[in-house]
């Protein structure tokens, strides 16, 4: 079978802030081909140059408009702020019908980051849910990994707990996961995402409160087979 790798295009929207940049950069360095997707197609094609340079030109990624990057797209993985998230969503819907979406949103409300405060839905993930329909499988993953692991060559010590709407969408992006050179963990149905986003409070709860600024999570008393 061929490289999955060489087969998969994946669109990071809002690929221009530091989680976004720091995910494109583990999946160009994997071999997937990575489209930067933005508001401003100029800020995504800089992006694009920089993660380009970081990987010494041996990579294919390219900047564009986030509906271009959905539509051209065989996973979209979403990273926008929270009070981006339903525009978003609502600007792409119709370039995602058949596609699986990854939602790293957090909704967070600032200032009162460390406290947890979800949405109507439930989560964003639901949200997500909600406006996209049940044309469009949907995961919630990499809400509790700090960017500053993302575009560094190290061992990133925290775990990626995966949620969604079928276990195909999550063991698919949990191969995603591992790619990117990450130990993730199927952690059940899009339900449960609640808990996923709000623990990211939790972590900058921590930080705060002892120095820090990645905090994450471990999971224990499981052997990955």
């Amino acid at each position: 079978m061929n490289d999955p790798s060489i087969l998969t295009t994946i669109a990071v929207l809002g690929g221009t802030g530091k989680e976004g940049k720091g995910l494109a950069y583990r999946w160009a360095k994997a071999g997937y081909r990575v489209l930067i997707g933005s508001r401003s197609s100029e800020k995504a094609i800089v992006a694009a140059s920089e993660i380009v340079q970081l990987l010494d030109g041996a990579s294919s990624i390219v900047g564009t408009t986030n509906p271009e990057a959905a539509k051209l797209a065989d996973v979209v993985v979403l990273t926008v702020p929270y009070s981006a998230h339903r525009e978003t969503l609502e600007s792409i819907k119709d370039e995602l019908i058949g596609k699986i979406i990854i939602d790293v949103t957090v909704p967070l409300m600032p200032p009162a980051v460390t406290k947890v405060k979800m949405p109507p839905a439930g989560s964003a993930a639901q949200e997500a849910r909600q406006i996209l329909g049940e044309q469009v499988e949907i995961a919630a993953a990499f809400h509790n990994i700090s960017h500053e692991y993302l575009l560094q060559d190290k061992e990133v010590q925290c775990d990626v707990l995966v949620t969604g709407t079928s276990k195909k969408t999550r063991d698919d992006v949990l191969k995603l996961v591992t790619a990117a050179g990450l130990i993730g963990w199927d952690a059940g149905p899009i339900e449960n995402s609640v808990v996923v986003e709000g623990l990211t409070s939790v972590l900058i709860n921590i930080n705060k409160r002892y120095g820090s600024s990645h905090a994450g999570i471990k999971i224990t008393g499981v052997i990955k087979t």
